[in-house]
């Protein structure tokens, strides 16, 4: 998993007390930032568009800013090294903590390169961060855009999509009809702003639909695409199914498309007003899929817990 596999002591002590610092949401400081984003850069330059993710690994949606909800995804699914993750983008945007949230998945790749694997979503974006939160965010809780320049610049280097043991693709969002093959994904060229149009935009923010074919996207950017479009690309790449994210699902993932395509949502109570449950996906090394579900994180100091849903099981 990831690219970079060592990190110096030096390195790996300031990423702890980063790393602690940020599980009891506290901001870290511009130059934090600045050396955050640094180090980040120099694990993802390394990592192709695809990149290769190893069983066993539990799979993230989109989060959105929602801190105290990926506090509790923690203490279900555990951390970082003891548990590999792959998180499949959306971190920043909607939620009131965007930029805690955005840093301590950042820590975690830094710290640890070989156990956590994190994509790009269609909100790690300088156009969609300046309309949905995060810009404003990190005006008010720094008072310059800095830190905000230098998580979007942060953003062009994260890989597009995922593939876990070479038999489950994971993009953030879906397919594009310029891309039939895993290696067509790995020629384009990544390291920019995400385009307004084309494969690497469709990757970002395509749907599975219930119409076969393509469509054009109620989103505005992307496609939609069909059973039929799902099934090709998975015999084409010798794949098992798709896992993405991006759309929200009431019970917190969602299989379509006859179990070619399912949808995780990390989510819970989106936006602090949907209602919906979350999930995280636990895939063994057997490639065995395990979904946990939890809803909203309670209010800190209540002393409620979190509520573990029994999960669901799919071969």
């Amino acid at each position: 998993m990831g690219g970079k596999d060592i990190i110096s002591l030096s390195d790996a002590a300031a990423m702890d007390r980063n790393i602690e610092s940020l599980m009891d949401c506290k901001l870290l400081s511009e130059e934090g930032v600045e050396e955050l984003c640094k180090k980040c850069k120099e694990v993802l330059e390394t990592e192709p568009n695809v990149t290769p993710v190893s069983c066993p690994v539990t799979v993230v949606g989109d989060v959105h800013g929602q801190y105290h909800d990926v506090m509790e995804l923690f203490k279900i699914a555990g951390t970082a090294p003891g548990t590999n993750f792959l998180f499949l983008g959306d971190y920043v945007d909607r939620g009131y903590y965007s930029v805690e949230t955005v840093q301590i998945v950042l820590a975690l790749k830094v710290r640890y390169p070989k156990r956590v694997t994190i994509i790009r979503g269609n909100h790690e974006s300088r156009q969609i961060t300046q309309v949905y939160g995060f810009y404003d965010e990190c005006l008010r809780k720094y008072g310059t855009a800095n830190v905000w320049k230098m998580i979007t610049d942060l953003f062009d280097f994260l890989p597009i999509a995922a593939i876990v043991d070479n038999q489950l693709f994971c993009p953030h969002a879906g397919l594009s009809p310029g891309l039939n093959t895993i290696s067509n994904i790995d020629q384009l060229s990544r390291f920019e702003e995400v385009p307004h149009e084309g494969p690497m935009c469709d990757l970002l923010w395509s749907d599975p639909d219930e119409r076969p074919g393509w469509g054009i996207s109620p989103r505005g950017a992307g496609y939609t695409f069909g059973q039929d479009v799902s099934e090709q690309f998975i015999h084409t790449n010798g794949l098992k199914f798709i896992m993405r994210a991006h759309q929200l699902v009431s019970d917190g993932y969602c299989w379509v498309h006859e179990g070619s395509v399912v949808t995780v949502f990390s989510a819970p109570n989106y936006c602090y007003r949907c209602g919906n449950l979350a999930a995280i996906c636990e895939i063994d090394e057997n490639l065995n899929c395990k979904f946990l579900q939890f809803e909203h994180a309670p209010p800190r100091g209540s002393g409620t817990e979190v509520k573990r849903m029994v999960p669901d099981y799919f071969l």
